[in-house]
């Protein structure tokens, strides 16, 4: 392993996860800091409610992409065999880093968003098929619900339960961290579970509503 260019790999994932997209687009095509309307989160979610899904699906391709390409680095840089444990936590390692630029980024004062699209363009670098699933998931109870937090809570833990009993992974620590991750997912989300149970989490989109005024 190349400790120089593993160092550049991480540093590279940390300004990847920096770039704050949902800042950017929201300030250079409306003049809005989405952090500063909705719910203040500059994610995918916010920018949809403030700015619209034209605006909010540019937000979350990047976001995707960001955590994907950050995931790929090791791969890129030939730090480790393919097929090995080790080249699957190096990737695990600069797609962490890129959360946490994510969450706090460089370029918008330390103030970023949850994380989520990036954790799943992590997860698609290195299990694409179970990933496939787990975004099934999220569009199934999406379409059920209407709601993006549950939605999203739902995926999260959909993804070590698919992972142990249908996939597999070289890594210990990529089994550890999906666990993790889906814990932390219920953890960032906990003003959402507390407006679920009061029932005033806000639905991003209403399809029962859509097809009642269909059949009307």
């Amino acid at each position: 392993m190349n400790i120089l260019y593993t160092v550049l790999a991480i540093v590279i994932a940390y300004l990847l996860g920096s770039i704050p997209s949902a800042v950017w687009i929201g300030k250079k095509f409306h003049n809005i800091d989405v952090r500063e309307h909705g719910s203040g989160n500059a994610g995918t979610t916010n920018t949809i409610r403030v700015l619209g899904w034209a605006t909010g699906i540019p937000v979350l391709l990047i976001d995707l992409l960001k955590g994907w390409l950050a995931a790929m680095l090791p791969v890129f840089f030939h730090l480790s065999p393919h097929g090995t444990a080790m080249l699957t936590d190096l990737q695990l390692l600069t797609g962490v880093i890129a959360i946490v630029g994510h969450i706090f980024p460089i370029f918008a004062q330390f103030r970023g968003g949850k994380g989520v699209a990036t954790v799943f363009g992590v997860f698609l670098a290195l299990q694409p098929l179970l990933t496939v699933c787990v975004i099934g998931v999220f569009l199934i109870v999406l379409f059920l619900t209407g709601i993006v937090s549950v939605s999203s809570m739902t995926a999260g833990l959909s993804f070590p339960i698919l992972l142990f009993l249908f996939f597999d992974t070289p890594s210990i620590l990529f089994k550890i961290f999906s666990v993790v991750t889906a814990i932390a997912l219920l953890i960032t989300h906990r003003k959402n579970i507390g407006r679920i149970l009061k029932g005033e989490e806000k639905k991003l989109i209403n399809f029962r509503k859509k097809n009642k005024n269909q059949e009307n």
